[in-house]
C-alpha cells in the first residue's frame, strides 16, 4: 500500500502540482498586469527598470530599509525564514539526488547537519510567526484562520521531512506526508497569501517607479 501511494505521489503528483503552480502563476500575475493598468492607466508608461530594480535590491537586503531597522528582530527572522525556505529544497541532497535520477542533471549540495540546521530554523520562524499573529493586537485584528492554515502548510514538509530523514518512528508515513505536503504547498502558491512571493517584483518595481520616477524619493 505505501509502495502504491509513493508511486502516485512520485509520480503523477509531482506532474500535477506543477502544472497547477505554473498554470495558477500565469493566471494570477496575468490577472494582476490587467488589473493594475485598469486601476492606473498611466502605470506602465512612468514604469522605470532602473527604479524598480534599486527598490527590489533594497528590499533583499536585510536593514536596508527604515522600517526593516524599526524592528530588527522581525527583520532577523523573517530573513533566515525565507532564506532557508528557499534554498533548503533547491539544495538539499536527497532532491538534488532525485532530480539527478530522473534528467541526470545535479549541482552543489548542502551538509546534512546545515540541512538540518535550516530545517529547524524554518520551523522556528513558522512558530515565531504564529506568536506573533497572537500576541500583537495590531496583527491579531488581520490574522484569520486561514494565516494559521497558511503557516501549517509551510512547516508540514518541513517537520516531515525532518522526521523521515532521520528515520524517527513511522518515518515510512513520514516520507509520505512529506511528499503529499510539499505537493499541496506547491500547488497551493498562486492562491494563497504564499502568492506574495510571486507579486514582489512587480509590487516593489511599481512602488519603486512611482516613488523614484514620479516623486524623486525613496521608498524604503
Amino acid at each position: 500500500m505505501i509502495y502504491d501511494i509513493y508511486a502516485f505521489l512520485a509520480g503523477p503528483m509531482v506532474w500535477i502540482a506543477g502544472l497547477i503552480f505554473v498554470i495558477g502563476s500565469i493566471y494570477r500575475i496575468t490577472s494582476m498586469l490587467r488589473l493594475a493598468r485598469k486601476k492606473d492607466p498611466m502605470v506602465y508608461e512612468y514604469f522605470s527598470f532602473y527604479y524598480a530594480l534599486r527598490s527590489i535590491v533594497h528590499w533583499i537586503i536585510p536593514f536596508a530599509g527604515v522600517n526593516m531597522r524599526r524592528h530588527p528582530a522581525m527583520t532577523l527572522v523573517s530573513f533566515m525564514f525565507h532564506i532557508c525556505l528557499m534554498a533548503l529544497p533547491v539544495f538539499l541532497f536527497a532532491h538534488v539526488i532525485l532530480i539527478k535520477e530522473s534528467w541526470n542533471i545535479a549541482w552543489w549540495v548542502l551538509p546534512d547537519a546545515v540541512a538540518d540546521v535550516m530545517t529547524i530554523i524554518v520551523l522556528f520562524c513558522c512558530i515565531f510567526f504564529a506568536f506573533r499573529r497572537i500576541m500583537l493586537p495590531e496583527v491579531r485584528y488581520l490574522t484569520t484562520f486561514t494565516d494559521y492554515l497558511t503557516l501549517l502548510m509551510v512547516a508540514a514538509p518541513f517537520a516531515t521531512g525532518f522526521w523521515a530523514y532521520h528515520q524517527l518512528a513511522g518515518h515510512e508515513w513520514a516520507l509520505i506526508l512529506h511528499m503529499l505536503s510539499g505537493e499541496i504547498l506547491i500547488a497551493a502558491i498562486p492562491f494563497t497569501k504564499l502568492s506574495h512571493m510571486l507579486f514582489f517584483p512587480f509590487i516593489r518595481g511599481y512602488a519603486g517607479s512611482e516613488f523614484g520616477a514620479v516623486r524623486h524619493a525613496r521608498d524604503w
